[in-house]
Formats: C-alpha cells, structure tokens, sequence
C-alpha cells in the first residue's frame, strides 16, 4: 500500500520508520493535525526546528487500546499522513501488540480470581514464564487458571512485562457508604457546573459502577480541573475515600475544595499529614507521610491508613510522581477503586509500567491546546531566553564535573539581569518566579523584595503568602521547587523560571501550568525560562521543552546579550 492510496495525503509531513520511530516535518502545512493525531498512540522523543522525532512503544500502543483506540485506526492514521509507504514489521508491530491488550483477563468466580485467556498456547507461556509461574494456584482448563490470593497486583504487573497486559474484570469491594453529591453552588453562592470533558472523564472512569471502569488514569492539564474529576467520581462512588496528594498545601487545598463544592461537611473530611493526623471518612494524606519511617530497615509506620478505613476509593493526585513504596501498598490494594490524576504520564524514573499496571491504564485525555481553543485554559506564550556565562566563571565551567557544570550555569549571575527587566515589564501582572537553588533563590529575593517560599518555610507562612498572592495583596512570589504541584494561584499570569532539575519533562510541564488557569481579565500567560547559552543547561532545557513541544507549543527564542546590545545601538 502506498501513499497514493485513498485517503492519504500527497507529500505527507510524516517519515514513518522501521525502527518504531517517526519523523514530523515542521514546515508542513498539515503539521499540527499530524501532530493531534498520532498524539494518542506516540510519545515526542526530539524536537529540533525542522523535525520532531516520535516514538510508538508497547506502552503507548496499550495505554491506546485501553482508551478505546485499535491497530485499525493507529494504521490508518499513520498511512493518511506518511509520505512513504509504511515498513512492514512496524504494521505488524502495531497489529499484534494492541491485539494483546485484553488477551488475557482476570475475573473473580466464587471468592477466587481466575486469569483466563482467549488462547491455549498462551496459557501455557504464561504457566511456565518464571516471572508468572509463582502466581498460579491450580490450573482449570486449557485456557484458565485460579492465581494465589492478594496476588493481582502482582501478576498484573509480571503481565505486562511479558508483553500481556491483563483486562482486570475482577471487581471491586464497595467500601464503607458515603452520601456525596457536587454542589450546585460553592458555599459563596457561585455557580458550579461541571465541564463535559470533566464529565465524561468522570463516567468513562466509573463505566456505570462496572467492573470494566475503577481503575485508571485520567490525564487533564494542570489548571484544568482534574480536582473536580476527582470530586465527581467520589460523588458517583459515594464510599468512603482515601485521597493522596504530593504535599501539606495539595492536601488542604483538596479540603477547601471538597468543602466548598461537596456536600460533605467539616466533620467528614480530615487530613493525615506531619501537621495533622486524623481519619475521617474522606481522608487526605500526603505521599510523604505515607512513606516517612525513622530508618531504612524499618517498616512503614503509616501504612496503617490504608486498612484503617473501609474505603471504596483510592485517589492519588498527581499520578507520575507516585513514591516507589506506594506503589508496594498498591499492589495490594487492586480490590479498591483506584483513579490517578496527572497532567503527564511521564515519570523521570521510567516506572511508566508500575503505574499501567497497579494504578490502571489511560482512560481518559484531552489535549492541552484543544482546551485551551475551547478557553478553559489560559492561552500562553514561551519564551527561552539565553544569557551567556560570565567571562570570570568559564574557566570554573570547564574544569568542573557534570553536577557542577549545571550549577553554575543554573546559578548564572546574568540571569539576575533579565528577571529584573521582566518583572519591571509586567509590573501591572501577578508574576511567580521559580527555581531550584536556594542560594540563587535567596540573593534573588533580596534584589527583588520579594517574598520566597522552599520547603523550609513552615506550612502556616506558606498558606498566609499564597492567600496574599490569590488576594492581589503580593503581586510577585518567588518559590522553590515546592512550588511545582498543586499550588492554587489562579491569577498568576507570568511565570519566570531561572533554574530547573536537569532535563525533566514533567516539571516544565507543571511549571507552565501554574499559569494556564484561565484569567478573570482574559489575558494572555508567559512563560519565561532563562537558560545560560552554550552549556550543559542549554541542553537540559531542549529536553525539558519536549513534553510542552508535543502539547503544540512553541519556544521563542531570544538572545539576551544580543538584544541588549541591538536597543545599545539605536
């Protein structure tokens, strides 16, 4: 089949490859439709000028078969697009992986959970695969088996990694009842009407209270309100809820909206964290309290919390950075209803799989620039802005080691110059201002009067400065990397990030959507970031771009150094 088929487009802007990659040409007039399209089934890997890089994974293909897609679709989506005929080995590839996904089940028949699957042979893989073996019980037929009990979880995950990810069809407990319903009004006496798409990743999560709905990740932008997601299925669930968050200020940002868009009154909510430790029947706790223990070779001492209640629902907020022992107490907890909530499935260390396996597969997604067309997000503009090194510190950047490479040119004094021009450039704007060295952060909050808020700020200053902020009271806030999550500041409009953690992808894209709630005045966000041209940062920063690049935006670059001294010389 060739690209002269019907359907397909002429000069297409995709190079489809054998090596499970594909290249999308920039220029393209197509470009960003091509883009829209393969985003469900494709992760970006490179995003230079010219052409971006993508790549199709098992992963990608599994997580699009669970979101309702198939090979059929996928093929015919890369055939519309392609200049080129496509490789057969990626068709077949395709074809057999997403085939996979539901190619075996697990059920619960009389108390015991049964895996079963559509073919013999696979059976058989699957009962002598030392990575599935230890799960079974006994073997019923040709084509099922019962498996140990509390071992879903784990066999879930032995699955996947043998390349058969498991429909799970097993059911859930109920857990204690709860009467919940999303209000009408907010106790304010605003009105609150869900969103469609917050609808709909409501019901496709709950599938009508099935077993082919509980568990899964549903994928929204930061400012999109993935926390009326959540308040909409503990309303459909109505039990009792166990609701993980990244920090102190998630957790009692959840609480007040809970208590303002919910039914649920005071007494029904607590919060489980260092501060506070009390369990109600809606309980928010923080993934570090859950995972805190005086020393290594010690047990967990809270989690307790997870068999302290009759819940009926887990949500962790914040998916992708779910802590590795949590994900140990997941296993566990496969019986429960579980929902994750990110702006990215990206996860830094790579344990993507843990979270399909345990936490559940994609379920639902809407792009970043679909909703900020329809204006529930803020439209934003980025701009990279690079400054050179000091001449006095090049030497020091030359001789020293990969970790120190990045500290200096993060820590670039010249950056002080460009945040002061900018923050003077939106003085009329509410501008965050974020980055990851204290000491870089510190000297900054001195030259700006500013305030600064890091993780050693106590919690009770840290609500009093961003309630200051919310209220217009502040109108610049300077934070550490705990500002990365969660963190309500509707209004803040620009956003000046002098320094990150190396190439991380999920950060940028958090950091950017600190400032893409839509804005009561309509105005446009920015994003700056301020990177030091021609050392390891710059290199970095192309990486941290990627997951911003594949949501459709674009980097403006300038040159710091050189515009200064063009308007020098008018």
């Amino acid at each position: 089949m060739t690209s002269t088929q019907t359907g397909a487009i002429p000069s297409g802007p995709l190079i489809v490859q054998g090596d499970m990659t594909i290249l999308l040409e920039v220029a393209h007039p197509i470009y960003a439709e091509a883009r829209d399209r393969i985003a469900p089934f494709t992760e970006l890997l490179k995003s230079p000028e010219h052409m971006h890089t993508y790549g199709i994974s098992h992963l990608s293909l599994w997580n699009a078969a669970s979101s309702g897609h198939d090979a059929k679709e996928v093929l015919d989506t890369l055939r519309k697009y392609s200049r080129f005929e496509l490789p057969h080995n990626l068709v077949t590839e395709v074809e057999t992986f997403m085939e996979r996904y539901g190619q075996v089940r697990i059920l619960r028949e009389d108390g015991k959970l049964i895996l079963e699957t559509i073919d013999p042979a696979l059976m058989t893989e699957i009962q002598n695969h030392r990575q599935t073996a230890p799960f079974i019980d006994q073997v019923l037929d040709s084509r099922r088996a019962t498996l140990f009990p509390h071992t879903r979880g784990m066999v879930k995950m032995a699955l996947t990694n043998i390349g058969f990810p498991a429909e799970d069809l097993a059911g859930y407990v109920t857990g204690a009842p709860l009467e919940v319903s999303v209000r009408s009004t907010t106790l304010e006496g605003k009105p609150l009407n869900l969103r469609q798409y917050q609808l709909d990743a409501g019901q496709v999560f709950h599938a009508g209270g099935s077993e082919k709905g509980g568990s899964g990740v549903i994928v929204l932008p930061c400012g999109a309100g993935k926390t009326l997601v959540g308040l909409a299925t503990m309303a459909k669930c109505s039990c009792h809820t166990l609701i993980l968050t990244t920090n102190v200020t998630a957790a009692r940002q959840w609480i007040r909206e809970i208590l303002d868009k919910t039914t649920l009154l005071a007494h029904q909510v607590a919060e489980y964290t260092g501060d506070n430790k009390q369990i109600a029947p809606v309980t928010v706790a923080t993934y570090q309290i859950i995972t805190y223990r005086k020393r290594q070779s010690e047990d967990f001492p809270h989690f307790e919390i997870f068999q302290k209640n009759n819940w009926g629902l887990i949500i962790y907020d914040e998916v992708h950075l779910l802590p590795a022992p949590v994900f140990r107490i997941s296993a566990d907890m496969q019986a429960t209803r579980r929902l994750g909530l990110t702006a990215t499935l990206i996860r830094e260390d790579g344990r993507q799989k843990d979270v399909f396996s345990l936490i559940g597969p994609k379920k639902f997604e809407v792009p970043w620039k679909v909703l900020e067309q329809q204006g529930w997000i803020a439209t934003a503009t980025c701009t990279e802005i690079r400054v050179s090194l000091r001449p006095e510190d090049k030497m020091a950047y030359a001789m020293a080691d990969l970790r120190k490479k990045m500290a200096l040119a993060a820590s670039n004094l010249e950056k002080f110059k460009v945040v002061k021009e900018l923050v003077a450039k939106h003085k009329t704007d509410r501008v965050l201002i974020i980055g990851q060295y204290l000491e870089q952060l510190d000297a900054l909050s001195t030259l700006l009067k500013v305030p600064l808020i890091t993780g050693a700020t106590p919690n009770s200053e840290r609500e009093v400065l961003y309630k200051e902020f919310r209220d217009g009271k502040i109108e610049t806030l300077m934070v550490s990397k705990v500002g990365n999550f969660a963190v309500d500041i509707p209004d803040a409009n620009v956003l000046i990030q002098v320094s990150g953690t190396f190439g991380s992808r999920q950060e940028e894209a958090q950091r950017l959507g600190r400032v893409l709630r839509p804005k009561s005045n309509g105005s446009i966000a920015h994003f700056y970031t301020i990177i030091t041209k021609d050392t390891k940062e710059q290199e970095f920063g192309m990486n941290r771009q990627l997951f911003l690049t594949e949501q459709g935006y674009s980097y403006a670059i300038v040159d710091w150094n050189r515009a200064v001294l063009e308007e020098n010389q008018k």
